[in-house]
């Protein structure tokens, strides 16, 4: 195991063991510095890309909390500014708005729409359950050392997983395949940025300040 491989997973199992306390109200455990560091040195997004990511991610949660307040319950997270949208809507018209307003924040440059119509939202239990999957699927990936973990960013609702990141078809069919195998997980979506080998290996020998528009999706 390589120091780095260590320090993240070290930060993973320190976010596995906060998740439960943290929903339940209790103080959180804040997992910083070396294992952070770590974890984004050795993410393939330019630092451009991880900044822009978190501002969509920001603004988009904030532009769809004024227009609905609580009645709609969607996520929205960015990888390399394509913008994952998930979770419930209650008609067409919103789902149709939702997906409008996620477009028109700075910098997305593709939005994948997995909204479903429903009137119910995922419970306290459910959400708990969702965030340990999250964690336990982070953890397989470094478990399996033939996963690039830091690559690929998850998120779970209501059991199903979805996978973001920038990899090679070969390594989104095998993280695919890993994260199936993690107790609780119910479906597994490949929402992946898939890039060729000689363009992953581009990626992995030089990191651009701010490679726009990034490489071309070949999902």
């Amino acid at each position: 195991m390589t120091f780095t491989h260590g320090l993240v997973r070290a930060a993973l199992v320190a976010a596995a063991i906060a998740a439960v306390p943290a929903l339940s109200g209790c103080f959180p455990v804040i997992v910083a510095g070396a294992a952070g560091a770590a974890m984004s040195a050795t993410d393939r997004r330019s630092t451009g890309s991880q900044v822009d990511d978190q501002a969509i991610e920001l603004t988009a949660a904030n532009r769809l909390k004024k227009k609905y307040g609580d009645n709609v319950s969607v996520s929205v997270v960015s990888f390399n500014r394509r913008a994952l949208v998930y979770g419930q809507v209650g008609n067409q018209p919103a789902r149709e708005e939702v997906l409008r307003i996620v477009r028109g924040v700075d910098n997305v440059r593709d939005v994948i729409d997995e909204t479903e119509i429903s009137d119910s939202t995922p419970s306290f239990g459910t959400q708990t359950s969702d965030t340990l999957i999250t964690q336990k699927v982070k953890l397989s990936f470094i478990d399996a050392k033939d996963v690039f973990a830091n690559s690929v960013k998850v998120v779970t609702e209501r059991g199903t997983v979805y996978l973001m990141g920038i990899v090679s078809a070969r390594e989104a069919d095998r993280a695919a395949q890993v994260a199936a195998g993690v107790s609780g997980v119910m479906r597994v979506v490949k929402a992946f940025e898939v890039v060729s080998e000689a363009e992953l290996a581009n990626l992995s020998s030089a990191k651009p300040a701010d490679p726009t528009p990034g490489p071309t999706p070949r999902n």
